[in-house]
């Protein structure tokens, strides 16, 4: 019996080192009691952190109930808004109460950092909060074009209206920017090969290749000459081009957060050649898709502008509509400054003036809407066309060239004797 007692006394809870990250990305490190693995992922999930790595009991479990989990995966992405805002204008829709619905919601989820987000939004608006403001505490995860909307659907009193627009607009969005990815991953995939499969024919087949050809002593072609020279400077200095790579994708990523910079990238993805017509028509739709919905929702056309202004994603369309907002705020026409611009479509400027002057410019917006995104539809669809035999001619003509620089001089050797 002593010893029964004894041991009960001296037990102790299963401890746990873990690594999580909280809704904001943040990393925490430490210890946790729990039975088993499980309960102490549900334990560090209470507490708004979601499981990185957890090791106890001389085993390591890779995210919750052993699955691995990437923590740059681990996010709130636009298919996620996409279904959670489908869910919630379909229950509130059949007169659910909002912390209702969103309690549902959060059954529903499996995602652990969308998970802890519905939960926390439900808690805060169970406890007397406004939906708006307590999406606006995760502005991470919901743009301010979404929170103004919901804001403008409660102030308005159709709420389920809103999120039916809401679910329609950020459909739209996922749809757009899910066929243009598409529409690149073979070309993509296809470049990639290629570069991959060159890079490693430079370094290993092609000195074994030209081997010969520079012991003969043999006076080279030109092509020769710059083939087996970069072939040698990828052997023998392919860090130094590792580096300039990396260092490159990171000097770009930074100068692209300054304002000078990505003002610059913003002009030239407007001027490139064929790309630069589909990122106009892009700009366009995002624009006339979200202020058509803010203004059916009931937004005032100035706060709608400033609110598209930050998600229309060009410095220059964001300029164009700063200096539409201070038009309008000076009772001046919408459509004044896209009239003058040599971005914005004559179709565009015109429609929205038309639209203006009926007070139908949500419907006007929705169709131009419309319009730009069937011909980002078809640009995207003739864009692929075109890419493809294109990249099967480079194929064949970074081949062929590769194949003459050897063949062309083992042949004028083989002539000698």
């Amino acid at each position: 019996m002593g010893d029964r007692l004894s041991n009960l006394i001296n037990f102790r809870m299963p401890q746990f080192n873990y690594k999580a990250k909280n809704y904001q990305g943040e990393i925490f490190k430490g210890v946790v009691d729990a039975p088993n693995d499980e309960m102490a992922a549900d334990v560090l999930l209470d507490k708004g952190l979601a499981v990185i790595t957890l090791q106890g009991r001389g085993r390591l479990v890779l995210g919750k109930k052993g699955g691995f989990k990437l923590p740059w995966l681990d996010k709130v992405t636009k298919k996620d808004i996409v279904i959670f805002s489908r869910q919630l204008a379909v229950m509130i829709s059949a007169n659910l109460p909002v912390v209702q619905a969103l309690k549902i919601i959060v059954k529903q989820t499996e995602k652990p950092i969308l998970k802890k987000i519905v939960s926390d939004i439900a808690d805060e608006v169970e406890s007397g909060a406004k939906f708006s403001a307590a999406l606006a505490k995760h502005n991470k995860a919901f743009s301010n074009f979404f929170i103004s909307m919901i804001k403008s659907g409660e102030t308005s009193g159709k709420l389920d209206e809103v999120l039916e627009y809401l679910a329609d607009q950020e459909e739209k969005d996922y749809d757009l920017i899910s066929r243009i990815k598409g529409a690149m991953i073979y070309p993509a995939f296809i470049i990639s090969g290629l570069i991959l499969v060159g890079t490693v024919m430079m370094i290993f087949v092609i000195p074994q290749l030209t081997g010969m050809l520079t012991a003969s002593g043999a006076t080279l072609p030109l092509s020769t000459r710059i083939l087996i020279g970069v072939s040698n400077a990828l052997k023998n200095y392919w860090w130094i081009f590792l580096l300039i790579i990396i260092g490159g994708a990171a000097g770009f990523k930074q100068l692209i957060k300054m304002p000078r910079g990505r003002r610059a990238f913003d002009i030239l993805k407007l001027k490139f050649p064929l790309f630069g017509r589909l990122f106009k028509m892009i700009y366009l739709t995002r624009f006339t898709q979200s202020l058509s919905t803010l203004v059916r929702g009931g937004v005032p056309l100035t706060a709608g502008l400033k609110i598209v202004s930050e998600v229309v994603g060009n410095q220059l369309y964001q300029d164009l509509i700063d200096r539409t907002i201070k038009e309008v705020e000076d009772g001046n026409s919408v459509a004044v400054v896209f009239l003058e611009s040599d971005i914005v479509p004559r179709l565009v400027s015109q429609m929205m003036a038309v639209g203006e002057k009926t007070g139908r410019l949500d419907d006007i917006l929705d169709k131009v809407a419309a319009f730009y995104s069937r011909e980002i539809t078809n640009m995207v669809a003739n864009l692929t066309s075109l890419i493809e035999p294109f990249i099967m001619v480079l194929i064949g003509v970074a081949v062929g060239g590769m194949v003459a620089a050897i063949i062309l001089p083992m042949y004028n050797l083989a002539n000698q004797f």
